[in-house]
């Protein structure tokens, strides 16, 4: 019993200093993230490890041009890449894990490394923690729980390609089997009902009449129309109107900034007004349902209402309780993205500053500049077909709306 006081005595203390050390900035993991290595002055200082630098800004790169975790893994090991555990092994590390195939990359492997925000310089403790010094096993922290100290290290991503990636994995792109990235893959949508819209393409169809059409109609066309649009049309929309934008902003900067920002400001704060109104409206319901739900069982238990009535009543309470906080949640996520990009507006003024004319879409381009597309339902009434296609920017900059006229583009043309 006194050994067991004890070893709960030490526990105690190991987690002051654990606790302590980890609100202080200082990594709490014993071994720095592959790619880097500690440094030979200071064990608590984290420095580049150049060799595997290369390898993770190789991974970073793949994800921005377009490949998936997967995708990635499989070219890392058709280029015989040491992974990090036989990475590790091989400058005479120590590690926990064992290997069978030393370059045999594995999809989760890529995926940690690009979601790890430690290699754009940053240290993140209290991820994890051991349930207790009798059970060894490891329970995974909410990212709100996270404490994050920014700038600690030498990033080996730059910020706003970290950022990219973050906001390229949020919309699964597939590699189509002729080993091209659709770019438009995740960031278009349906004007009407909301959903995606899919890319259409096989091996019956031309390049020309490759399209994009509205999910939800593809799964029940009672929900919504029939619309679609060609990608060789929406693809000579979007260049053009990329281009009228970078004209604008780099003839007359300033004043497009100052409008810009003016706009960006008044249209986040319009919709975090309307997001947390919901959230509160949200919360004062869940408190309702638990009041309800205490009545409902103290009707129950003076014998007012069945069992049978009481537990389809709870089970309905409950159902809903856990509906609304999911939404919650997802609420509170958007409202902190939000925040964070109406800081962030002037990174997107940095980034068209790289560009003087675009003459090709890939995901790079389109998820740097574009939030999102829109795509309208055709319009017949004038005896052609018109067809509204709205560009929002990112961060709010601005929105694009253009015409995809069927006398401008011409008609779609059968397979040969």
């Amino acid at each position: 019993m006194f050994n067991d006081f004890y070893a709960r005595d030490c526990s105690k203390k190991i987690r002051a200093v654990f606790k302590a050390k980890g609100n202080s900035g200082k990594p709490l993991a014993t071994r720095p993230p592959y790619g880097y290595k500690k440094s030979e002055y200071d064990k608590d200082v984290w420095v580049v490890d150049d060799e595997a630098a290369q390898v993770v800004r190789q991974i970073f790169q793949m994800c921005i041009e377009g490949f998936g975790p997967s995708q990635i893994a499989r070219k890392l090991s058709e280029q015989q890449i040491l992974i990090p555990t036989a990475y590790f092994q091989s400058k005479g590390q120590s590690t926990p894990h064992t290997y069978k195939k030393p370059y045999r990359w594995c999809e989760n492997t890529v995926a940690k490394i690009l979601e790890s925000m430690e290699y754009a310089g940053h240290t993140v403790n209290f991820k994890s923690q051991i349930k207790s010094y009798k059970c060894k096993k490891r329970i995974n922290h909410a990212k709100e729980d996270w404490v994050i100290f920014e700038n600690t290290h030498e990033p080996i991503i730059s910020q706003h390609d970290f950022d990219l990636v973050q906001e390229l994995r949020k919309n699964k792109r597939k590699i189509q089997k002729c080993g091209e990235v659709n770019p438009f893959s995740g960031i278009v949508y349906c004007a009407d009902c909301g959903s995606k819209m899919y890319l259409c393409r096989s091996a019956s169809l031309t390049g020309k009449q490759e399209h994009l059409k509205c999910s939800t109609y593809a799964k029940d066309k009672d929900e919504c129309s029939a619309h679609f649009i060609r990608t060789e049309v929406l693809r000579t929309i979007v260049i053009a109107e990329l281009n009228r934008l970078l004209e604008t902003v780099h003839n007359n900067e300033d004043e497009f900034i100052r409008v810009a920002m003016e706009n960006s400001v008044q249209s986040q704060e319009n919709e975090l007004k309307k997001a947390r109104k919901l959230v509160k409206q949200y919360e004062k319901r869940i408190a309702e349902l638990d009041k309800l739900f205490t009545r409902l069982y103290e009707d129950n238990v003076s014998g007012k209402i069945s069992d049978e009535r009481f537990e389809m009543m709870s089970n309905g309470y409950e159902a809903e309780q856990a509906d609304l906080k999911v939404k919650i949640s997802e609420l509170s996520t958007a409202i902190e993205e939000k925040e964070q990009k109406s800081a962030d507006t002037s990174q997107f003024f940095e980034i068209v500053r790289k560009y003087t004319e675009i003459t090709e879409l890939t995901p790079e381009i389109m998820h740097e500049l574009i939030e999102r597309i829109v795509v309208h339902a055709p319009d017949k009434s004038s005896g052609h077909r018109e067809q509204q296609i709205d560009i929002y920017y990112r961060f709010n900059i601005a929105v694009s709306t253009a015409i995809a006229d069927r006398r401008e583009y011409g008609k779609k043309r059968k397979a040969a």
